[in-house]
């Protein structure tokens, strides 16, 4: 009986090891930095590393951006401030009076606008 029990516990013992080896194999196939998940999640993880360093620039990008509008929109504020400030004084010039208005503007006067002058009488 001790020898039943013997080789019993020797063909157990070799059916763990094996299966501890082929559980050993598949392991390294599936943590392959080429072919397995391990390498799934290297080039993920690199994927990541990429996408954050883009991200942070785009938000340097975009903060610089909406920094030069507030500025042009200030900017624009102020000019639109001139110009209302110029529009209300020039509403309070008076206009000129004009007694004739063909003495300032020869073509309804009829005077030609252009003439020829011939040099040394030709």
């Amino acid at each position: 009986m001790d020898l039943i029990a013997d080789i019993l516990l020797a063909a157990g013992a070799m059916g763990a090891g094996f299966y501890c080896f082929m559980l050993g194999r598949r392991l390294k196939r599936f943590n392959s930095l080429e072919t397995g998940v391990g390498g799934a999640v290297a080039v993920l993880s690199a994927q990541v590393d990429d996408l954050t360093k883009t991200l942070e620039a785009a938000q340097k990008t975009a903060a610089e951006s909406a920094e030069t509008l507030n500025e042009t929109t200030q900017r624009a504020t102020e000019m639109a401030r001139r110009l209302e400030l110029q529009m209300a004084a020039l509403h309070d010039l008076q206009e000129p009076t004009r007694t004739d208005s063909t003495a300032s503007d020869p073509q309804k006067s009829g005077e030609p606008i252009f003439t020829r002058r011939t040099l040394g009488g030709r």
